[in-house]
């Protein structure tokens, strides 16, 4: 399974201590799970990670927003955008996510906004979902794995 998160899910992830953005968020970042990003999408996250709103919610201050950013680009897998796919979606936001999805060859791409994306990342072979079906997902092969002897 590779993901690509939608801007959305990190800064969800980032703003709640709890919930199931921040659990993939921490999944991420102690490899139990693999995902992806490229140079456009983690500028993206950065700038909605660094606006007044999002850091007066998150009880973070720009350094702090710094210290994630920097433990995200460690650990996602660096995607080239070799092949533009643009336009695809009404959104050119959208497009940038979906476009590093494709070209990750991710398997999901993570959102809450479903709708925005349609049905265009099943074009790609690309899943889309919100963030609570992956971590229930991986909730229940960590816990039926366990259960192995």
């Amino acid at each position: 399974m590779l993901l690509v998160l939608d801007t959305d899910v990190v800064a969800a992830g980032v703003m709640s201590a709890t919930g199931a953005s921040r659990y993939l968020l921490e999944s991420i970042g102690i490899g139990a799970l693999r995902a992806a990003a490229s140079v456009p999408l983690l500028l993206e996250y950065e700038a909605v990670l660094k606006r007044d709103e999002t850091l007066r919610r998150a009880e973070a201050s720009a350094a702090d927003i710094d210290v994630v950013l920097d433990q995200l680009a460690s650990v996602l897998m660096r995607v080239d955008i070799w092949y533009l796919w643009r336009p695809q979606l009404r959104d050119r936001d959208n497009d940038m996510v979906l476009e590093t999805a494709a070209n990750a060859g991710a398997t999901h791409l993570v959102t809450f906004n479903l709708r925005d994306f349609g049905s265009v990342p099943m074009r790609f072979g690309i899943e889309t979902c919100r963030p609570a079906e992956i971590a229930r997902e991986l909730r229940t092969t960590w816990v039926h794995d366990a259960a192995r002897p």
